[in-house]
């Protein structure tokens, strides 16, 4: 994604890639309702039901991570990452949000071959101190935009890895995302799947980030590179040639960085990423990588919304998305987190309709997600110049159960009363913890069966996580929390 200076237009790539979804069946949306509430509510994450398993902590406990993305791709050099500060981290935690996908760059790491900045690394280490301190996980992302700075102003892969065999390029700037279909970036993509000393030099980048970053508390997971693209062939259908990248290209470039990684940190989780073109419900062509601690990590962004227009609940995309999403994890056993997702405009008098049904979608099959993007002004910016939510974006701070150590049997929230209530059966001396965000009279907190909460009485809003312990004896833990 780009930042709210230079806005995303995807809608072509994304509309092609909607013929599929077309003829893709699903069973429609659920309503954000559990059969024991009297009102909306939203299914737990990692309900064993759904065949996906959820992301768990070193404890064993079943995550929920719910965060922003942080990105500066205006910065490079000795200015690098000079957006991200620690108002950033601050401002998102006391929302109730526990994650970052930080974005970084290949190009600032390593801008010379075999040159790795050092001041970079601090400079990556210093966002990781502030996100330690506010107790926010993160995910390294290895972000590019049109391959990287070979092509105009976009970031990712250095110049010196970006061969183009003299194809020509032409720059859209009122519509970048198109540039990923121009001959001389498809042709460098192609080399960088393909080419040895570029795998090699791929590699070593991510052993020289992961080695340098390992030991760091706040240190979650890796996304190993963001949106990856490839070569269309001619006459290929964009859903046809999405398939056929991530079978043969995309997933052994996964496999070749895990075993690097895995050198150096066999500790974090892998985040891998479909193409783009399963935002539109296409079914991804990766196969298996294999490592014990891989999730699929794919973005959730809709044709329509990125050329600015409002949601359409009638147009069966939600729906297709969901059906499609979910097959990918399931045949491997593997989380799911959205490491994107948002619309550009969420002012628009659908939006409130959006955010309900997105929050209530990803509930059902996604460990998380990181919304894009947490920064200060327009376009997709979480907040606007004087720090107040933009419109419906209030609407993803929700309370919810950030570890479960447990099973989880229920849980779901509804805006309407303003409750929350989680439903679990306990591992014995295991401690749950709950994110209430702020509220304006503060949360009350009830616990029935074998457990107790830490507070019963949370202060008006303040921010807080509440600690339920489990003690001896059988049977479920329910655990409320009201707003009045």
């Amino acid at each position: 994604m780009c930042s709210p200076k230079r806005r995303l237009r995807k809608a072509a790539f994304l509309a092609a890639a909607a013929v599929l979804l077309l003829l893709t069946p699903g069973a429609p949306a659920e309503a954000r309702t559990d059969p024991g509430a009297a009102g909306p509510g939203a299914p737990a994450t990692g309900i064993p039901a759904t065949g996906i398993p959820p992301l768990t902590d070193e404890q064993g406990r079943a995550l929920t991570l719910r965060g922003w993305n942080l990105a500066d791709k205006e910065h490079r050099g000795d200015e690098a990452l000079a957006d991200i500060t620690e108002r950033s981290l601050r401002d998102m935690a006391a929302e109730g949000f526990n994650l970052a996908r930080l974005a970084v760059f290949w190009d600032d790491l390593e801008p010379r071959p075999g040159h790795y900045s050092t001041a970079y690394l601090r400079k990556i280490e210093r966002v990781l101190d502030w996100a330690h301190k506010y107790r926010v996980r993160v995910v390294i992302d290895a972000h590019q935009d049109v391959y990287g700075p070979a092509f105009g102003s976009h970031r990712g892969i250095p110049a010196w890895a970006t061969r183009t065999d003299g194809l020509p390029y032409r720059p859209h700037p009122d519509d970048w995302f198109a540039e990923y279909f121009e001959p001389a970036v498809q042709a460098a993509f192609e080399h960088l799947y393909q080419d040895e000393d570029l795998r090699r030099a791929q590699a070593r980048m991510w052993q020289v980030l992961a080695g340098r970053l390992a030991g760091h508390p706040a240190v979650f997971g890796y996304d190993l590179i963001n949106e990856p693209m490839g070569r269309i062939r001619p006459g290929e259908s964009i859903p046809d040639a999405a398939r056929r990248i991530e079978s043969t290209q995309i997933t052994p470039m996964y496999r070749r960085i895990a075993e690097a990684i895995r050198r150096v940190d066999r500790r974090h989780w892998l985040f891998v990423e479909p193409t783009p073109a399963a935002g539109e419900g296409v079914p991804t062509g990766l196969g298996r990588i294999h490592d014990p601690k891989v999730v699929y990590a794919p973005h959730f962004y809709n044709a329509a919304m990125e050329a600015g227009r409002d949601y359409d609940p009638a147009s069966g995309w939600l729906t297709a998305y969901e059906a499609a999403v979910v097959h990918y994890p399931r045949a491997m056993g593997i989380p799911v987190f959205i490491g994107e997702w948002g619309p550009l405009d969420s002012s628009l008098p659908n939006m409130g309709h959006f955010y309900e049904d997105a929050l209530t979608s990803m509930s059902r099959y996604a460990s998380g997600w990181a919304s894009w993007q947490w920064c200060y002004g327009g376009g997709y910016c979480a907040m606007n110049a004087d720090g107040i939510f933009q419109a419906n974006k209030s609407r993803t701070a929700e309370p919810y159960a950030a570890a479960v150590a447990g099973t989880v049997r229920s849980a779901f929230y509804s805006p309407m009363t303003g409750a929350y209530r989680l439903i679990y059966a306990p591992r014995r001396h295991g401690t749950t913890e709950l994110i209430l965000p702020p509220a304006p009279r503060g949360w009350h907190v009830t616990v029935t069966g074998p457990a107790r909460a830490d507070t019963t009485r949370v202060p008006e809003v303040e921010r807080a996580t509440v600690r339920v312990t489990a003690g001896a004896g059988g049977g479920e833990v329910v655990v409320t929390a009201t707003s009045d």
